[in-house]
């Protein structure tokens, strides 16, 4: 079993590093157990220290993290990192789960011609889909 199971995403973050000048905003790729993983026009270094910023939910998330890995990725790279508190991870975690509900509640806007709002959106979401969502407990 992989430590760290990824799910895509595509929530907007904003990432800042000590040692280069990663673009302001990008797109997050994944979040896993542990960290996540997003696209970057510059190469950060295994090891460098990262701060994140997910400015379209509320309250605002905001971590420091470790890169992992960087690896080259189409016109850019690629990185993983990992967040530093384990409270940290489970926040990114249910924020994800947000954006799978919103996800869900327009594909049911657009195939089916249904109106849901986002308690009932969540309410269904849950019922058919959270048995599959990874736990994060082990």
């Amino acid at each position: 079993m992989r430590h760290f199971m990824r799910h895509p995403s595509s929530m907007p973050i904003e990432v800042c590093a000590l040692h280069a000048s990663i673009q302001p905003r990008q797109h997050l790729r994944n979040v896993s157990v542990g960290g996540l993983a997003f696209a970057s026009e510059v190469e950060v270094p295994s090891g460098a220290m990262v701060s994140l910023r997910i400015p379209c939910v509320s309250p605002v998330f905001e971590s420091e993290a470790k890169v992992a890995w960087c690896r080259e990725s189409g016109d850019g790279f690629e990185l993983g990192v990992e967040f530093l508190d384990q409270d940290d991870a489970y926040r990114a975690r249910m924020i994800e789960q947000v954006c799978h509900i919103e996800e869900y509640r327009e594909q049911v806007r657009q195939t089916e011609r249904r109106e849901l709002s986002a308690e009932q959106a969540a309410e269904e979401w849950i019922r058919k889909y959270a048995a599959q969502f990874p736990d994060l407990s082990g």
